[in-house]
């Protein structure tokens, strides 16, 4: 959300899979990420002109590799494996960024 990584989680495949979607009963947990790999989430982001996003990263041999850039990321399973209000944050950003004249822009 704007320039701050809110939350971060791993995700993993259980054993005989190679997917970690959570759905196909992938497990995650909170993440720690390095200071690398903040920069390039919120590069990411910026870089297709986003406020709010989702960045999957892939931890390679070769270093932190972007896979995915979401412009509206799903908040329940983030929210829930980190205990992170993402949504509650992202209306403290957009009350803290959104002027009269951007919101009359925007809404007509």
């Amino acid at each position: 959300v704007g320039t701050e990584v809110e939350a971060a989680r791993d995700r993993r495949a259980t054993d005989g899979d190679f997917r970690s979607n959570l759905h196909r009963r992938g497990e995650a947990s909170i993440a720690t990420i390095t200071p690398r790999e903040r920069d390039i989430a919120i590069k990411a982001a910026q870089t297709l002109g986003l406020d709010v996003a989702g960045v999957d990263i892939l931890r390679a041999a070769r270093g932190p590799l972007v896979m995915e850039v979401n412009a509206s990321p799903g908040l329940d399973g983030i929210e829930k494996t980190t205990g992170v209000d993402i949504a509650g944050r992202m209306i403290q950003w957009i009350e803290r960024h959104a002027t009269p004249e951007f919101c009359l822009k925007i809404g007509g």
